[in-house]
């Protein structure tokens, strides 16, 4: 029986990244569960493919002793793969010493490679650009993010795009070794910490050198593409987005399409949707500040239309602007000498309300609809806004009894 305390996890990916199955025993099981409560065992055999998570890359997926393995990490050494198995399947396989398969997904592998070594060009182009180091990676199955500690103008971003993706048209060779102290002496490569002893250094002659574990094509080309889909400011630097390979062709694919039916639609060119677009939304926005002058119009004119010989006023309207709702309350109040109220919008959705007096505190009415119908807002004592989840007809009710408490 083997020693696992002496045993460290072979790792095939090192010796070859293309290689998608093998053979291994199992140096410890333990059987475990998920916080959903699935069955999981922990299983550390003494050989694998399975890249753990590390880096910053996730880790591969595939299938150990025929079961789905869900994670992958790296502890003192040894590579733990957490599978799920079900509850009803029969681990009689899952036991210390056994002879387990593996296979990973390679799909998922390989674009894991295309954008790992997609970020080495890219790093390499921006630090010999700019002297920026890359602080930070981020490779999920959803995103890939590279952070640098300096802040790379947004206007290079297209010619930084151009060079990396001339690298990759060299396909250039990659070359991966295992160094020394005295062997990096001298030599320059990118490295986010000071590491001692044996450092891997992934090589792309001419491109970029760096410190790393994760698995790497053989050659540029397989990257095929790499594309910046977006960059923001990100602790005193900037933190960029990219896709490369499959995942560039996905995005290119759903944006073209994208593109496309909406220039069906609009019954113009791909190339005119933008100019279109704006335009249409140019039109849009002064339609819009039309519609608001008419509403703020019509409202006045409902609130002049209130007999003038009532002391209190009660407006309902269509959802409106909170500006126009103020000044229509401001123009009750010259007119009206007790309670000024205005409530714009319909039963479904509840009321915005701004409510105005020269006599009462508004507050106070303000309160009485939070207590009763959980509004919110509030404002001084000659005007109070904000918004309520009640009916007309509630609300009417609500008015009524203000009226009655102003009285007493």
């Amino acid at each position: 029986m083997r020693d696992a305390s002496s045993v460290l996890t072979g790792k095939i990916y090192y010796e070859d990244a293309y290689q998608t199955s093998f053979d291994a025993h199992l140096l410890s099981v333990r059987e475990d569960r998920a916080e959903d409560g699935r069955r999981l065992f922990d299983v550390v055999p003494d050989r694998t493919c399975f890249f753990p998570e590390e880096g910053g890359q996730c880790p591969d997926r595939g299938t150990l002793a025929g079961f789905p393995v869900t994670d992958v990490q790296i502890v003192d050494g040894r590579i733990h793969h957490i599978l799920s198995v079900p509850e009803d399947a029969d681990p009689g396989a899952l036991t210390e010493d056994a002879k387990v398969s593996g296979e990973i997904d390679w799909t998922f592998r390989f674009s894991n490679m295309q954008q790992h070594s997609g970020e080495h060009l890219f790093s390499g182009v921006v630090h010999r650009k700019y002297g920026f180091e890359n602080v930070g990676f981020h490779l999920s199955e959803r995103e890939v993010t590279l952070d640098f500690d300096g802040e790379v103008p947004a206007s290079d971003i297209f010619e930084i795009e151009r060079e990396v993706n001339a690298l990759i048209t060299k396909n250039i060779a990659s070359e991966i070794r295992i160094t020394t102290p005295a062997e990096r002496e001298g030599l320059f490569y990118r490295s986010k910490l000071d590491l001692p002893g044996e450092v891997r250094i992934v090589t792309f002659p001419g491109a970029d050198a760096c410190a790393c574990c994760a698995p790497h094509v053989k050659r540029t080309g397989e990257i095929g593409l790499l594309k910046v889909t977006g960059m923001i400011r990100w602790k005193g630097g900037v933190r960029i987005s990219i896709v490369c390979g499959d995942r560039a062709l996905a995005l290119f694919q759903s944006d073209h399409r994208i593109v496309t039916d909406t220039a069906a639609f609009l019954s113009t060119e791909p190339k005119q949707v933008f100019p279109l677009v704006q335009r249409m939304k140019e039109e849009n926005r002064n339609l819009s500040a039309e519609l608001k002058k008419a509403a703020a119009r019509e409202m006045l004119q409902l609130a002049a239309a209130l007999p003038a010989d009532e002391r209190d006023a009660l407006l309902f309207v269509p959802p409106a602007e909170i500006a126009a709702m103020r000044e229509a309350a401001n123009a009750l109040v010259k007119t009206h000498a007790g309670l000024c109220a205005i409530f714009a919008g319909d039963d479904a959705a509840g009321y915005s309300f701004v409510i105005a007096s020269s006599s009462y505190d508004c507050r106070a009415a303000a309160a009485h609809l939070k207590e009763r119908f959980g509004a919110r807002g509030g404002g001084k004592p000659d005007m109070v806004q904000g918004s309520v989840p009640a009916s007309e007809a509630d609300l009417r009710c609500a008015f009524e009894s203000l009226l009655e408490s102003a009285k007493t």
